[in-house]
């Protein structure tokens, strides 16, 4: 229900980079909240906007969170991250490259890029970024 709301703020040629940014944070949230994740702590609160070219700029965000199973392995983890991620918003898988390589995902109409990276056992981690956008 976030999401719907987030994209009817955008306008008709798309997401400023600011309605990016919100809900590039609200996907990586609901994603570590739909996979029950516990402590979560966010990683870089994003919010800021990193200049790409004259009146654009992208944002991040990131965050961690313990599995209530502590021995499941990295590998394991962003796959079922990469599985729960249609209970959030529909992306799209853009890598997934090699045994061990963080998994990365699209959503064309949030222009939000996702990469899942757990690097140890039991700890999910996802960070974010949107495309480059327009400021206003």
């Amino acid at each position: 229900m976030v999401v719907v709301l987030l994209l009817a703020a955008c306008s008709a040629d798309g997401p400023t980079v600011d309605e990016a940014g919100r809900a590039l944070k609200s996907h990586i949230l609901a994603l570590l909240k739909e996979r029950n994740a516990q402590d979560v702590t966010i990683t870089d609160p994003g919010g800021k906007n990193i200049s790409c070219g004259e009146d654009a700029a992208r944002q991040t965000f990131a965050a961690t969170g313990r599995d209530l199973a502590n021995h499941t392995d990295p590998e394991a983890l962003n796959t079922l991250m990469l599985g729960s991620l249609k209970a959030v918003a529909p992306y799209e898988l853009i890598s997934a490259d090699a045994q061990g390589q963080p998994i990365r995902v699209v959503n064309k109409t949030t222009k939000t890029i996702l990469i899942f990276e757990s690097p140890g056992y039991g700890l999910y981690v996802v960070r974010g970024e949107t495309e480059c956008l327009p400021t206003s």
